[in-house]
């Protein structure tokens, strides 16, 4: 029940973040974006508890933009090509793939990656006392 909890409030939490950061910063979003949020930070937290938060950082913030960036995909596949939701569109952007993905927004992402893996390591120690993680670069 613990983890529904910690899995549950992530969801929320990075949902919630991910569909503010879409506003302030294109002025519009999606509920998908609130999806994938959503289980974007909680994917960086459970590859926290899957490595015992001891991985070194930089090697957690690639596992996570490949992992955004698959997830990224996916989603867009679903809700821009067969939904014909139109979400997004990468298409003027450089090294883009079907104009679902692309390079600048991979790095962007990463740097979003570092912040979510951060913050999920410490709520779900001081919300729900899990194991203090332990960051390190190299």
């Amino acid at each position: 029940m613990k983890r529904l909890s910690e899995y549950l409030f992530l969801g929320a939490l990075g949902g919630t973040l991910y569909y503010s950061f879409e506003m302030i910063f294109r002025g519009f979003s999606h509920w998908s974006m609130f999806l994938l949020g959503g289980i974007c930070l909680v994917f960086f937290a459970q590859q926290g508890i899957w490595t015992g938060w001891s991985a070194p950082l930089w090697k957690q913030v690639i596992w996570c933009a490949i992992f955004v960036t698959s997830c990224e995909f996916i989603t867009g596949i679903f809700v821009n090509k067969i939904m014909h939701w139109n979400v997004w569109d990468y298409t003027d952007q450089p090294f883009q793939v079907m104009g679902q993905i692309c390079l600048p927004f991979t790095i962007i992402f990463s740097g979003l990656c570092a912040v979510g893996i951060l913050l999920s390591g410490y709520l779900l120690h001081f919300l729900y006392g899990e194991k203090m993680p332990e960051f390190h670069v190299l």
